[in-house]
């Protein structure tokens, strides 16, 4: 490699590590999730189950007070 070739390669490596090192101004609100493994999604898919038949209990739950409250 000739000195030329040499010295663009050196200043083009020292623009991408300076360009590295700059944060932007209006970084995303909503950054890329990493990888999730099928046990992490099975476990986060349970808890959602979980939660929504939670909400199931205590809406039924609700709605058997109402009507004991209205009949007495």
């Amino acid at each position: 490699m000739n000195r030329k070739q040499l010295m663009i390669k050196k200043t083009a490596k020292r623009a991408k590590a300076k360009k590295n090192k700059i944060t932007p101004d209006n970084p995303q609100k909503n950054p890329k999730v990493g990888y999730i493994s099928k046990a992490e999604r099975a476990r986060i898919a349970l808890e959602e189950e979980q939660q929504l038949l939670a909400a199931d209990n205590n809406s039924v739950a609700e709605v058997v007070e109402a009507k004991e409250n209205t009949q007495a």
